[in-house]
């Protein structure tokens, strides 16, 4: 088993930036909507949010469903909505769930726009601020509420650098944020999920490590998925460096000499990992 996992810290200086730039405008909107992995729905919440937004309504939306266990992500929603807040699942590749998080959000800020006009203001759009950490789907999202490419989408942490307002329709307008994580981070396996996802950087840790441990995961959470993806037949290791080396060789990871190129190999299995070839997977334990 791997126990050579690196300390993951990673909080660059424009994520401060960005800590400020919501503080300063979060005094403008009805709602916050805090966007989550649903592989990840526990780890990919940033705690410093709930200091922040503990006096504004919030919704949790879930992004990338139909990377994640659809059984589990049902019982993480129940959760949500039974002891956090409003929660709703999203595919933005898909459009599933669009039309049910739109008239989530405008239910969710209708008391707060009428009590507005009540006291003599214009009648307005609802207005939501939408936060997470990096690469968790926020600005795809956007994209497929708004029906057009208004935000940067990029498969790299960070990448959302200002602020923008979004118009949805006549009744709702976002404003997108760039992805924050937090200073410390208390919990490695938190961590270790956080660069799995790649909402931590793959240039500030040694790769090789995180994908060992990733490859025991699997091998443990979905055995099959991991046979069918890398054609395994012998009977699967619970040592990630076996697997690593193994799955190196199968899909051609020599360098000269046959000498295993572990580089390649293991960013060719967090890849796949990502783009969901390996399957259907919730890392996050829901007791």
């Amino acid at each position: 088993m791997t126990d050579d996992l690196p300390n993951l810290q990673w909080f660059p200086g424009h994520m401060k930036k960005t800590e400020r730039l919501i503080q300063e405008n979060l005094k403008l909107v009805d709602l916050v909507i805090e966007i989550v992995d649903a592989r990840i729905p526990y780890s990919s919440r940033n705690p410093m949010f709930n200091e922040m937004f503990a006096e504004k309504t919030r919704l949790t939306v879930f992004t990338k469903p139909d990377l994640a266990n659809p059984k589990e992500t049902e019982r993480w929603l129940e959760y949500f909505r039974a002891d956090i807040n409003p929660a709703v699942a999203v595919d933005a590749a898909h459009g599933t769930g669009i039309k049910n998080l739109i008239a989530l959000a405008k239910n969710l800020t209708q008391e707060k726009t009428h009590k507005l006009v009540k006291h003599g203001a214009k009648p307005r759009a609802a207005r939501a601020m939408v936060v997470g950490i990096p690469n968790v789907g926020k600005s795809s999202l956007i994209n497929k509420l708004a029906g057009v490419n208004h935000t940067k989408t990029e498969n790299r942490p960070g990448v959302t650098r200002a602020k923008q307002w979004i118009k949805i329709d006549d009744g709702l307008q976002l404003l997108d944020t760039p992805g924050i994580l937090y200073p410390k981070f208390e919990d490695q396996e938190v961590a270790v999920k956080l660069a799995w996802t790649y909402a931590i950087s793959d240039e500030i840790y040694d790769i090789e490590p995180i994908v060992c441990k990733l490859l025991e995961t699997l091998a443990e959470k979905n055995p099959a998925g991991l046979r069918e993806r890398f054609k395994l037949t012998e009977p699967l290791s619970n040592d990630g460096h076996e697997l690593l080396s193994v799955i190196g060789k199968k899909r051609g990871c020599i360098r000269s000499g046959g000498v295993l190129d572990v580089d390649r190999a293991a960013k060719m299995i967090l890849t796949e990992f990502r783009e969901g070839k390996i399957g259907r997977i919730t890392l996050d334990e829901l007791n």
